[in-house]
């Protein structure tokens, strides 16, 4: 059995990992895959570090020698340490009211015995395309429809992992205070789109790095489970995605309060939808080996396997009532060869901004996202 208690992890030591590792694939990553996304000068985007994380340190359980050294240095595990890494920070994660957490691997090579022993709560199944297909679409409730990532006779193997969120808000939005007002989207383009409209609490209201951050927290489950918490990052004119969103998940105490009474918000309803082909932006985090026939993953399966693909789904969903998300991160892989009067402070995420989820308990990001046009509404 695979010991996944306290002293197997530390959750701030793998929450800075995650961190990290969010820091660097929004800073190079999403650049170097082209997404104009990644320097705030072009199309928004949605993502999972979380997702990305659990999925690649899941693999890297089964790498060996120069290939988990290369998977270590990007994610701080790898190799046997990796296992019961993966399986506490899962399990931490889904302590997060309305958040679910599962992984699963689908293969046409045999597994190692050892490897699914040490990933406890990962499901084994011979590959089965449809079957995928219909666990990703029960598992986010409907909220992606299908593995982002067509399953060839290539791919002998395919690991899957599925964050879903689908939370009230503590304190919802009403929806009569609701109207249009102008979003100017980082081409510099204004136009009227939904938005809500709140007061916030000063003390969940800060500024850090020149930004201004705004925390709104989910409901917590019947069962006392701590709700997902909401940061909302505005950067200044003309900030990008990497310098803005690490503000979301930087500790809440390195902030500055803000010198006002009262604190206001204006948040459009919003849907964003990505499909990352992290493969391709793989080598400027660092991972190069893994994908060649170089790669060492004998702890995983005694036939041959590299990465052939790592692709990631994101969806986040922002309206009155709260907030849904979803990610689908695949590893597939291949053979290897107040009172009186007030000061108001009114922020207005009316260009560009940020948008961090984050666990119940730890700054874990869960779901970042960086909403560069006019936001496309929910309802609609």
């Amino acid at each position: 059995m695979t010991d996944v208690s306290a002293t197997a992890t530390d959750a701030a030591t793998t929450t800075g990992a995650v961190q990290r590792l969010a820091e660097r694939w929004i800073r190079d990553g999403m650049a170097a895959g082209g997404d104009p996304g990644g320097t705030g000068t072009g199309t928004g985007f949605v993502c999972s570090p979380a997702g990305l994380w659990l999925a690649l340190a899941a693999v890297a359980a089964g790498a060996r020698g120069a290939t988990a050294a290369e998977l270590r240095a990007l994610l701080g595990t790898a190799d046997r340490e990796a296992a019961p890494v993966v399986t506490a920070l899962a399990r931490a994660l889904a302590r997060t009211g309305a958040l679910g957490v599962a992984t699963r691997v689908w293969s046409r090579v045999p597994v190692r015995p050892a490897f699914q022993e040490a990933l406890p709560d990962v499901r084994f199944d011979p590959m089965d395309p449809a079957a995928v297909d219909a666990w990703v679409r029960e598992a986010t409730g409907g909220l992606i429809e299908r593995l982002p990532l067509e399953i060839t006779d290539e791919t002998l193997l395919a690991l899957v992992n599925v964050l879903a969120l689908k939370a009230r808000w503590e304190d919802p939005f009403e929806a009569r205070r609701t109207r249009d007002l102008l979003f100017t989207d980082a081409a510099g383009t204004a136009g009227p789109v939904p938005t809500m409209v709140k007061d916030v609490p000063s003390a969940d209201a800060w500024t850090a790095g020149g930004a201004y951050v705004v925390e709104l927290r989910c409901e917590r489950e019947p069962g006392g489970l701590p709700g997902a918490r909401v940061r909302l990052v505005l950067g200044e004119p003309g900030a990008g995605a990497g310098r803005v969103l690490p503000v979301g998940w930087a500790p809440r105490g390195a902030g500055a309060p803000l010198d006002t009474d009262r604190v206001t918000i204006g948040l459009p309803r919003l849907t964003l939808r990505t499909r990352v082909p992290v493969t391709g932006q793989l080598a400027s985090l660092g991972i190069r080996l893994a994908l060649t026939d170089a790669a060492d993953f004998s702890g995983l399966s005694p036939e041959p396997l590299a990465i052939s693909d790592v692709v990631q789904e994101a969806v986040l969903k922002i309206a009155e009532e709260g907030v849904e998300a979803a990610a689908v991160t695949v590893v597939a892989m291949r053979a290897g060869s107040a009172p009186g009067p007030q000061r108001v402070h009114h922020i207005a995420f009316d260009r560009p901004f940020g948008v961090v989820v984050l666990a119940g308990t730890e700054d874990t990001p869960l779901f970042t996202a960086w909403q560069a046009e006019a936001p496309a509404d929910p309802n609609a």
